[in-house]
């Protein structure tokens, strides 16, 4: 055996064993985060991550246990420069592997304490019951979700069933990120899990054909714009139903600003111009009930950016579109399409269940016990969610006392599953 094989192996014994001794840490799920913050999951949650990353690891580990017989059966140098081009793709999927991991690494460590982890429990199970109501009965399995505190303006979702950073992982989660300043009125929260039902029942790709199709005889630059937008459209039509007034209320908040952002128009992405982002969904409002103190926001919407002019494209776009806002508004609410078994989104999750009428009722009817028995935030978690927002916009005056409401029955929900 000639010394230039010798020294290769002994190079290529070091790495293996360094890499393979990294997988293999990997492996100890345990200690990607506190024991608390494990804890702060639910049992089948936390299964159905274990599960899922661990067999992702086994493969990893599996791979270098073969790297490390393919050297010691190597007999050449040729043999041992291609082991080192497999060992590069190894740390390569080690490195992939790596990234997977620590995104839920943060996501679980995100439950701080004994309050924190009650609280996004009760993230969890508002998203999931959100998701149960359309796809139980069209007979679709609805996914586990993992939501998590994160920095920023606006929140997001890592869908479950794609494809992790490893190539081969599904995501076992749909893992909703909530930013920490709307911790406490999580509309946006149903927005991202309609983001995971439209993706299961193939809604974008309807509604924006649908959109395009009732459109372009009206103008085909248009439709093909709004067609465009369909995800981000369908994705806030979920959350209206679901909790609405509440949802534009908590939209508005999110984009009102410097009107360089609520004009920003960039050609592919698929966010409406905010400024027309809020007005659909204030026609929603005028659509699914009539008159409130949703013509109000759209005053001072209309008002606040009436001097502030977009570029002259953008402009034309605007002024285009707002005459199509209730076609468009009643073309998501009310169209039947085959995402739904052939009928309207409305049949499903009505959202007159959510109207201030009906909000209110619910507040008479469960009386003192509606925030603190275990019955009504366990049954009525969504439209408790969807009352707070209605709340936050009628008495603004109330604010901190209704977020205060929010959370004690956030952490109530949370306690309760917890103990489940």
């Amino acid at each position: 055996m000639s010394n230039s094989f010798q020294d290769i192996h002994e190079q290529l014994s070091r790495q293996l064993g360094h890499w393979t001794q990294a997988a293999s840490r990997l492996s100890r799920l345990d200690e990607l985060a506190s024991p608390e913050s494990w804890r702060g999951l639910e049992h089948y949650l936390n299964i159905a991550l274990k599960n899922s990353l661990g067999n992702g690891l086994i493969t990893l580990i599996q791979n270098g246990e073969m790297l490390k017989q393919q050297l010691a059966e190597a007999k050449t140098v040729e043999q041992l420069e291609k082991l080192q081009l497999r060992l590069d793709d190894y740390k390569r999927k080690y490195l992939r592997t790596e990234t997977m991991l620590d995104f839920y690494a943060d996501a679980i460590n995100s439950r701080t304490n004994r309050d924190i982890s009650a609280i996004m429990r009760a993230c969890d199970c508002i998203a999931r019951d959100s998701m149960k109501s359309i796809l139980t009965p069209l007979g679709k399995t609805v996914p586990p979700v993992l939501t998590y505190i994160d920095k920023g303006l606006g929140a997001s979702i890592l869908k479950a069933g794609l494809r992790l950073w490893d190539g081969k992982t599904q995501s076992p989660v749909a893992a909703i990120k909530i930013v920490r300043h709307n911790l406490y009125r999580p509309t946006a929260l149903i927005h991202e899990a309609g983001h995971q039902v439209a993706h299961m029942l193939h809604w974008n790709e309807e509604l924006g054909q649908v959109l395009l199709r009732q459109l372009k005889s009206i103008s085909p630059k248009i439709a093909e714009l709004w067609s465009g937008w369909s995800s981000e459209i369908a994705a806030d039509t979920f959350a209206f139903v679901h909790t609405g007034y509440g949802s534009v209320v908590g939209l508005h908040d999110v984009v009102s600003g410097d009107s360089k952002f609520v004009f920003r128009y960039t050609p592919m992405d698929p966010h409406p111009i905010s400024y027309l982002r809020v007005l659909l969904g204030i026609e929603m409002c005028k659509v699914s009930y009539g008159k409130g103190p949703w013509d109000q926001m759209e005053r001072v919407w209309k008002q606040k950016y009436v001097d502030k002019n977009p570029k002259p494209q953008v402009q034309t776009l605007i002024k285009q579109s707002i005459p199509l806002l209730s076609k468009i508004a009643k073309i998501c609410l009310d169209t039947p399409m085959m995402a739904f078994d052939k009928k309207p989104i409305t049949y499903w999750i009505p959202p007159k269940r959510v109207a201030p009428n009906h909000l209110q009722k619910l507040v008479k009817q469960a009386g003192n016990a509606l925030y603190v028995s275990n019955h009504w935030v366990s049954n009525e978690a969504i439209r408790l969610l969807a009352l707070g927002g209605y709340q936050v916009a009628i008495y603004p005056l109330k604010v901190p006392q209704i977020l205060e409401q929010q959370r004690k029955w956030m952490l109530r929900l949370g306690e309760t599953l917890q103990v489940a």
